[in-house]
């Protein structure tokens, strides 16, 4: 259920109307064709599934907001590399406890982005080319890493992946996560994300520091990856050097889907986790029919058509609101 706070911010902010109506428009759909989600295991195993991806579009959220067109790429590769070196460096060699495991997780995630914004920023090359070159380098180095699915995660991260309690470590890390955005949206630099994002030439006129802005968005958004990578390798107890890279695209379409702009200035965690349980609940929805063999082209259709009926309403109400 949506708190207070979070009714406030959909009521001013109309780009969040949209997720907010196909979120109530799925939810009552599930429910006309089972009730298997709303089971005590359905919402826990709802919650193990869908997390990865929410932080995952959490991870991307700062830097799309931070504007120039900066969409990172490279995040679901990121979250695979995380994912096969605490395997493969880690747990293979004995290390296995939480402090470094979380730590290695959230340090190489915050190391990689702030390398990436280094480049962006100094070395003036267009986000798209650098992020999608970390895409397609960090593909290539997870399979070195680790040639084919295997290992098996840390002894007390086993019981992460149970999907049987609604209050599991994995709730707690995306709280944990809500938690640090909830701070940051009380200070400057939130301010000056989103005044960046949204013209970033007056922003510079003002006095904001713009790189530095720049710097900090993709190191939040290293750290939230960090946090995807222990979701994810909770949900499948072992290693996947494949996997990870499907989250880009997916974490892209759940951003756009929850009301963000690609142009910067706008977005938010609650718009980003609305679109995250909205493809969940669209992948839920269409698990209840038999298409066969094609259910997986299904899926990914109905991802398309409603990420462009999405994006067409956004673009009415959002234009209805300047004319006013």
């Amino acid at each position: 259920m949506m708190t207070s706070n979070a009714l406030r911010q959909v009521a001013r902010d109309r780009s969040l109307f949209v997720p907010v109506g196909l979120f109530i428009v799925l939810l009552a759909a599930v429910a006309t064709r089972g009730h298997g989600l709303f089971t005590t295991n359905g919402i826990a195993g709802a919650i193990l599934v869908a997390t990865p991806l929410i932080l995952t579009a959490l991870a991307i959220t700062p830097v799309v907001m931070a504007g120039r067109g900066a969409v990172d790429l490279s995040v679901g590769p990121l979250m695979g590399f995380i994912n096969v070196t605490l395997i493969t460096w880690l747990v293979s060699n004995g290390v296995t406890n939480p402090v470094a495991v979380i730590g290695w997780a959230i340090g190489l995630g915050a190391a990689f982005q702030l390398f990436q914004a280094l480049v962006i920023i100094y070395v003036r090359v267009a986000p798209i080319i650098v992020t999608l070159s970390g895409f397609l380098v960090l593909s290539g180095i997870n399979l070195m890493v680790m040639s084919r699915p295997g290992g098996v995660a840390p002894d007390w991260m086993l019981s992460w992946g149970a999907g049987t309690s609604v209050f599991s470590p994995v709730l707690f890390l995306l709280l944990a996560a809500y938690v640090v955005w909830a701070v940051l949206r009380r200070t400057m630099f939130y301010r000056n994300l989103r005044m960046t994002g949204a013209d970033e030439r007056m922003a510079y006129t003002s006095g904001v520091p713009v790189d530095t802005v720049r710097i900090i968005a993709h190191a939040v958004g290293g750290v939230f990856t960090g946090l995807a990578a222990l979701s994810y390798t909770a949900l499948i107890s072992s290693g996947d050097p494949t996997q990870g890279s499907t989250y880009t695209l997916q974490a892209v379409t759940a951003l756009v889907l929850g009301g963000a702009s690609l142009s910067g200035g706008r977005g938010g965690a609650l718009g980003s986790t609305l679109g995250a349980i909205n493809m969940f609940l669209i992948s839920y929805l269409l698990s209840t029919f038999n298409f066969g063999t094609v259910s997986g082209f299904v899926t990914q259709m109905a991802f398309g058509l409603i990420l462009v009926g999405s994006l067409l309403v956004n673009v009415f109400v959002i234009s209805r609101r300047a004319a006013a």
